[in-house]
């Protein structure tokens, strides 16, 4: 077996991802994180001296993670557009990495640094104050996210089958982007759809004199 030194904690956080994504957060344990390595169990020990400091790192790096996708969902969108994206990248992020991302929403995870967390809640912020203005920026943030876990949740419950429609998604945005619009103006591209407005029949001028009686 190698010799500890010839590993480092990213390594094994690493590893640990994959085996998480793999197997749950359930079977995941320093035991079989250090076979799925090759390295005995004093290895993982000295970087991870428990299952529950493991747990805290794994929900950091979730949050890292999930900021990067966020990221590179707004990078250089409009605000607007921004928000669509990066709502987008949360809920494929969370479809894609379920037993990561549950572990960074579990209540039950250990005490860990909030370091990863804050800057994620920072980035959000940035971007809905760009729509919201700074004194709504924090509320509207904490709603997004609600709504968008919230969604997450019962798309992984299954709780409403296949009744569940698709434009869910879009409805519950468009009713986010008009609660947090502080401007009193139109949004642009506001909803997902545009309106169906049904044209009026024009009335010829001799049709209106007819019925004016001249």
């Amino acid at each position: 077996m190698p010799y500890p030194s010839k590993t480092d904690r990213q390594t094994i956080l690493s590893a640990a991802v994959k085996l998480l994504a793999h197997a749950g957060i359930r079977d995941l344990s320093l035991r079989n994180l250090a076979a799925s390595l090759d390295l005995a169990p004093n290895a993982i020990y000295r970087y991870f001296s428990d299952r529950s400091v493991l747990e805290a790192a794994l929900a950091s790096e979730a949050a890292r993670q999930m900021e990067l996708a966020l990221r590179r969902a707004a990078d250089g969108r409009e605000r607007i557009t921004a928000i669509r994206e990066m709502s987008a990248a949360y809920i494929k992020f969370a479809k894609d990495n379920r037993h990561l991302y549950d572990v960074m929403m579990s209540p039950h995870v250990p005490k860990h640094d909030a370091t990863q967390h804050q800057s994620l809640w920072t980035f959000t912020v940035e971007q809905v104050q760009r729509i919201a203005g700074s004194d709504l920026a924090a509320q509207a943030s904490v709603a997004l996210w609600a709504f968008l876990h919230g969604a997450v949740a019962l798309e992984a419950a299954e709780v409403f089958g296949e009744s569940k429609p698709a434009s869910g998604l879009g409805f519950g945005l468009d009713a986010w982007f008009m609660a947090v619009s502080t401007r009193g103006e139109p949004i642009e591209a506001l909803r997902t759809k545009p309106t169906k407005v049904t044209a009026k029949k024009k009335v010829s001028a001799r049709e209106s004199s007819a019925r004016r009686g001249t």
